[in-house]
């Protein structure tokens, strides 16, 4: 649930171990601990004698990368339960601050095509490797670096290139290349504008070299969240953290969570878990026990919030 790899990590991913109020593994604290603060307040209402509220946990795989978990149960299970949530609350460690707002994702992948050949003939090939840093230069030039829309909660768009192949041989030309390219949207930009926009840069190159040839290929478009999307709720919301002794700020987040395929779903919903998000994804990942324990709290007031009918 919401976890890395545990290559590097320096204590037992697994091991689950407790030291200095701190809970150690990987996924502690993004995010088995928002999950653990759930169940155990789920528990603690399912033993009540008034239970106002119809409550339900779901838990989705590979939130990580592509998502697929959360698609599945908007595009599949959501249609079927023949109800609607009346609120929705997404487990990530934010210290308890609601965040109404988060970016989106748009990760795709480039790669340009050349012709093989050995490298003592060059001229007999076409190096696609030399294409990447003629399409990554411009690439970095006149689009990443000319980013300019801006969103007063979650920042501002960025892009990143952050992994590259290419090759077969260090002796033969290289008739393939592939990068992986990253694009934080801000709410109210258009994610299916990215990927043209680029293509239309891109087709530049061919005026001065008609051999350059390239493909993109899209690999998540992972929706933004918008702060109109938990106005219904956010009262309640407050309510709940008021009784816990919590008084938060509203913030926005750069980062993309299930939390935008929900409300894209039409439900009202928010981002907010206990603990920090900065241990997250680290070599000692850790979630402090407190924090959990307020963390059930929390998700029971939200779980006898009263919720109009």
């Amino acid at each position: 649930l919401d976890t890395v790899a545990v290559d590097h990590m320096t204590i037992d991913p697994f091991g689950a171990e407790l030291r200095d109020g701190k809970l150690y593994g990987r996924g502690a604290c993004d995010t088995k601990g928002t999950g653990a603060a759930m169940l155990w307040a789920m528990r603690q209402y399912a033993q009540q004698t008034d239970q106002p509220n119809n409550i339900a946990l779901l838990f989705s795989v590979d939130e990580e990368v592509a998502m697929t978990g959360i698609q599945s149960f908007v595009n599949h299970d959501l249609p079927r339960l023949g109800w609607s949530p009346k609120m929705v609350i997404v487990g990530e460690p934010t210290e308890h601050v609601p965040v109404i707002s988060h970016n989106g994702c748009v990760r795709w992948e480039l790669e340009t095509h050349g012709k093989a050949a050995h490298s003592s003939t060059p001229w007999e090939g076409h190096s696609a490797i030399n294409d990447m840093v003629k399409a990554l230069s411009l690439l970095q030039r006149e689009y990443i670096d000319k980013l300019d829309a801006e969103n007063d909660l979650t920042g501002r768009a960025v892009s990143s290139v952050n992994l590259i192949k290419g090759g077969n041989a260090p002796n033969i030309i290289a008739e393939h290349c592939v990068c992986e390219v990253d694009r934080r949207v801000v709410p109210g930009e258009d994610q299916d504008a990215v990927l043209p926009t680029v293509a239309a840069l891109l087709d530049t190159l061919k005026t001065d070299d008609d051999a350059f040839t390239f493909t993109q290929t899209l690999k998540v478009a992972h929706p933004p969240l918008l702060p109109q999307s938990s106005e219904a709720i956010l009262p309640l919301i407050k309510a709940a953290l008021n009784a816990c002794s919590l008084r938060k700020p509203n913030v926005g987040a750069p980062f993309a969570t299930h939390a935008g395929y929900l409300a894209e779903a039409g439900l009202p919903t928010l981002v907010l878990g206990p603990g920090s998000p900065y241990p997250a994804h680290t070599k000692d990942e850790w979630v402090s026990v407190k924090e959990i324990e307020l963390g059930v709290s929390v998700y029971s007031a939200l779980m006898n919030a009263a919720l109009t009918p």
